[in-house]
C-alpha cells in the first residue's frame, strides 16, 4: 500500500503517517507513507509515481490541495482515492472539493477514530481491499488462494480455461496491473506491491514483466497489451473488450 500525504504542519503530519501505517499494515500487507509539505513537491512526484491513496491538506504552500486535486483529476486522469483534510468547514468549500474529485472530506481537527473509519470505507470502495478470493477481469480470473490465473477462452465453446501458475511476486504484480487497466503504474509502485524493498536493478522488474506478458498472453490479439511508459512504469491497456 503506497500512500501520499500532503500536510505542512509537522505534528499533524507525524500523526497522520502513524495512523495510516497502523491502519494499512496487516499481516503480510505493509504500507509506505510518503510525506510532502508543499503541493509542488507532491505534483512533481505524481508526474512519475503512483499511489493507492492520497491524503491532501487544502492550505499548504506552493500549490494548494484544491489546485493539486484539480490537476490530478483533469490532467493526470488519475482514479486514485483522495481524502481531503482542511480547517475549512463551510458548505461551499466542502462542495468545491467534492466537485473537483475528492472522494471524501474531513474538517480539522481530525478525530482519529473517524479518520480510521473513513479511510477503511474509502479503500473498501476501491479494488485494494476486496475480500473475495477470486477477482475477474474479463477472461482473466485471479485465484488468490493458489496464486494462479485462469484464462478463459475468448468464445464460450465449452472449452475449459487454462490455468497459469505464477510465483507470489508475479501474481502480485499482475493483480496490480489488472486492477489499474488503462492507467500507468509506476515502477516503484509495482516493486513495492510485489514485496521488494529498497533499490533493485532495473532489469528485475523488466524480467518479471517479460514473463507475465508470455504467461498471461498479454498481446493485442488476446485483447490486452502491456506497454512500457518511458520514465514512469507500465500500463495494461484493453484493445478489445477484455476489461468489461
Amino acid at each position: 500500500m503506497r500512500i501520499a500525504v500532503l500536510e505542512d504542519e509537522p505534528d499533524q503530519l507525524a500523526q497522520l503517517v502513524r495512523v495510516l501505517q497502523e491502519q494499512f499494515t496487516q499481516g503480510d500487507v505493509t504500507s509506505t507513507c510518503v510525506a510532502f509539505a508543499d503541493g509542488l513537491s507532491l505534483q512533481r512526484t505524481l508526474r512519475r509515481e503512483t499511489f493507492d491513496l492520497i491524503v491532501l491538506d487544502w492550505n499548504v504552500p506552493g500549490l494548494d490541495g484544491a489546485e493539486l486535486l484539480q490537476w490530478l483529476r483533469t490532467w493526470q486522469k488519475s482514479p486514485v482515492p483522495v481524502l481531503m483534510l482542511s480547517s475549512r468547514s463551510s458548505e461551499r468549500d466542502v462542495a468545491k472539493a467534492l466537485g473537483l474529485g475528492a472522494d471524501d472530506y474531513m474538517v480539522k481537527p481530525v478525530r482519529l477514530l473517524e479518520l480510521r473509519a473513513r479511510l477503511q470505507r474509502l479503500l473498501k470502495r476501491s479494488h485494494s481491499l476486496e475480500p473475495s478470493d477470486r477477482r475477474h477481469f474479463g477472461r482473466w480470473e485471479f485465484d488468490q488462494v493458489s496464486h494462479s490465473v485462469l484464462i478463459h477462452p475468448e468464445h464460450d465453446d465449452g472449452a475449459p480455461p487454462r490455468r497459469q501458475e505464477l510465483s507470489s511476486r508475479e501474481f502480485k504484480l499482475a493483480l496490480m496491473l489488472f486492477q489499474n487497466i488503462g492507467h500507468v503504474v509506476s515502477r516503484a509502485h509495482l516493486l513495492e506491491s510485489a514485496g521488494y524493498d529498497g533499490d533493485l536493478p532495473s532489469r528485475t522488474l523488466d524480467m518479471h514483466i517479460y514473463r507475465l506478458r508470455n504467461k498471461l498472453e498479454l498481446e493485442a490479439a488476446q485483447g490486452l497489451t502491456l506497454r512500457t511508459v518511458y520514465g514512469r512504469g507500465y500500463c495494461l491497456d484493453a484493445t478489445l473488450e477484455a476489461a468489461a
